[in-house]
């Protein structure tokens, strides 16, 4: 049963697949011939969560049945990927179950992706970096819009493109969100910065001294500063060597020749930011 998750039909269409008619579709798949979704968004699993999850089962059993989909591989026995329920499927290894309660579907590679993405970002469970690889993937599958991909998956336009620009960060600044080292705020912050040197370096600022995000966008702020304060030195030094410069000379040249001819000259010479101020006192009468 296909389905166009990014097409015409209905953006809900994922949550009725998931609930129409599939109880009486049950069956019992050997965990063994079971292998997680090549889509799934999430990288990261919290042990200490799943084996939570595999006390409860161990008490109550497996409410909901996981949802998977059958392979070709080349192998005699029947070969299945998760759809959804991978938390279930990985508290059940850890039980060292036989079996699981699973509904098997026929879906395709586009529907698996989407339908990964979407079961984790309604249990909130993805990293923002692993939503933005996830986005990223649906709209290179699809070859849908930011905007028809947003609305799909129940997002604003800009939050997911905010998502999306995290993949612009250097991996090391990836790999800190996905650690949890520093939050999502911190890395947007670290966008306002053109090389990936600089970002580093306040990445390591962020993590040393525990930066919060406001104490990030300060520094940040004042090294954009600085930045911008350079270009306006050298441009006034490079207005001064050209135009000032010579003029200045020449004046004092031409003072220097009169003195040698015998007149006593007082120069003083001044300096604003706007213009250099000049004043010579020539007396009426020579001593």
């Amino acid at each position: 049963m296909a389905f166009s998750l990014f097409g015409k039909k209905d953006k809900n269409k994922a949550d009725e697949l998931v609930e129409q008619d599939l109880t009486q579709r049950v069956e019992e798949i050997p965990l063994n011939q079971i292998m997680p979704n090549q889509f799934q968004p999430r990288t990261v699993f919290d042990q200490e969560k799943i084996e939570e999850l595999a006390e409860t089962i161990k008490i109550h059993g497996l409410i909901q049945p996981i949802v998977l989909r059958e392979i070709e591989e080349n192998s005699e026995e029947t070969r299945y990927e998760i759809i959804a329920g991978e938390r279930r499927y990985r508290a059940a290894v850890h039980l060292e179950m036989e079996t699981i309660p699973a509904i098997v579907q026929e879906f395709t590679d586009d529907e698996s992706a989407a339908l990964a993405l979407i079961e984790n970002l309604q249990r909130e469970q993805l990293t923002p970096i692993e939503e933005a690889v996830a986005y990223q993937s649906l709209l290179e599958m699809n070859g849908v819009t930011q905007e028809a991909l947003a609305k799909q998956v129940g997002k604003s336009q800009s939050a997911v493109a905010n998502k999306l620009r995290l993949l612009k960060l250097p991996k090391g600044i990836q790999e800190s969100v996905l650690a949890k080292e520093i939050s999502e705020r911190h890395a947007r912050s670290l966008l306002a910065l053109e090389s990936e040197e600089e970002q580093l370096k306040v990445l390591d600022k962020i993590r040393d001294n525990h930066l919060s995000v406001k104490q990030t966008d300060e520094l940040i702020r004042e090294l954009l500063m600085k930045k911008d304060e350079k270009p306006k030195k050298k441009a006034k030094l490079r207005l001064v060597s050209k135009d000032a410069r010579i003029a200045l000379n020449t004046i004092k040249e031409s003072v220097s020749m009169v003195q040698k001819g015998g007149m006593d000259l007082n120069i003083n010479e001044q300096e604003s930011d706007e213009f250099f101020e000049i004043t010579i006192q020539i007396p009426k009468n020579k001593k």
